[in-house]
């Protein structure tokens, strides 16, 4: 036998140890790891839909929505230095009626202090306020022995232009002599209950003279129930004015005559002579 043929083949054999990534290891921390950042990507954003107003969720859409990121990129100097040209040119953003489009008026708005809120927050403290004047004149009212047989003779209402307060005339009470712009005795005492409180807030002040249906075409005088309304509002503010109530806040005198009656289906019932003080919104 030849030398050749006694040598024996070397063979080399490759072990791989594939370890214990079945258990401890491998592709499945990944999903997992994915999981639990997806996971907390949701109590994410359900925390922010619960703790932001909705004015504040529109803002954040509005930012990461591709329409309005292309926008931008598009305008306002944002593909290049000084891209724009000046702050007064036109740009591309989506402007409210009545803006020229100029850089100067684009500028977001802070989302959690808009004019809606500042003046519902002002709205409301108004209405605690008339409360307030409300109770206050009834109780004044019901505490003077020769106003309160006339405390049925007040209204609060409250109106889109403020707290309404109505002195209404009855068939045994009149705030006027009839026909005149005479102020009575008890119309007198009620106006100044009512002066001394609402001297004390701020709201502007109107006054707007009601009348019933009856007619003066032949009064020598003249006299008719718009320019007698007109009058007695006058009057009225007059009176108020001397109670020291500053001249700023009258806002408004009016007669209405009888086009506003508290009964429209008798133009001749007592109650639609009277007189309203308005108290405005802030």
């Amino acid at each position: 036998m030849s030398v050749q043929n006694q040598v024996r083949p070397i063979i080399v054999k490759k072990i791989i140890d594939g370890g214990h990534g079945g258990h401890h290891g491998g592709a499945w921390k990944v999903a997992y790891a994915d999981f639990v950042t997806a996971m907390m990507a949701f109590f994410l954003l359900m925390w922010l839909l619960g703790a932001t107003t909705e004015k504040q969720r529109k803002s954040i859409a509005d930012y990461f929505a591709p329409t309005t990121a292309m926008t931008r990129t598009e305008s306002a100097g944002g593909n290049g230095l000084f891209g724009g040209s000046s702050i007064t040119s036109v740009d591309k953003y989506p402007n409210a009626a009545g803006q020229t489009g100029s850089r100067s008026l684009t500028i977001p708005r802070d989302a959690t202090g808009g004019p809606k809120e500042a003046s519902g927050a002002k709205k409301e403290s108004d209405r605690r306020r008339f409360e307030n004047i409300r109770d206050v004149i009834m109780k004044r009212m019901m505490a003077n022995p020769n106003l309160r047989r006339l405390a049925k003779n007040m209204r609060f209402t409250e109106t889109e232009e403020g707290l309404r307060i109505d002195l209404v005339d009855e068939s045994d009470f009149s705030m006027f002599g009839m026909g005149t712009d005479r102020m009575t005795p008890d119309a007198i005492q009620m106006l100044r209950e009512v002066g001394d409180v609402i001297r004390q807030v701020p709201n502007g002040i109107k006054i707007r003279g009601h009348t019933d249906s009856f007619t003066w075409e032949k009064d020598p005088r003249g006299a008719n129930n718009w320019r007698l309304s007109v009058e007695r509002a006058e009057v009225t503010r007059r009176f108020l004015a001397g109670l020291r109530i500053e001249n700023e806040r009258f806002m408004r005198i009016e007669g209405v005559a009888d086009r506003e009656p508290y009964n429209p289906e008798d133009g001749f019932d007592p109650r639609n002579r009277r007189m309203s003080i308005i108290l405005g919104w802030s």
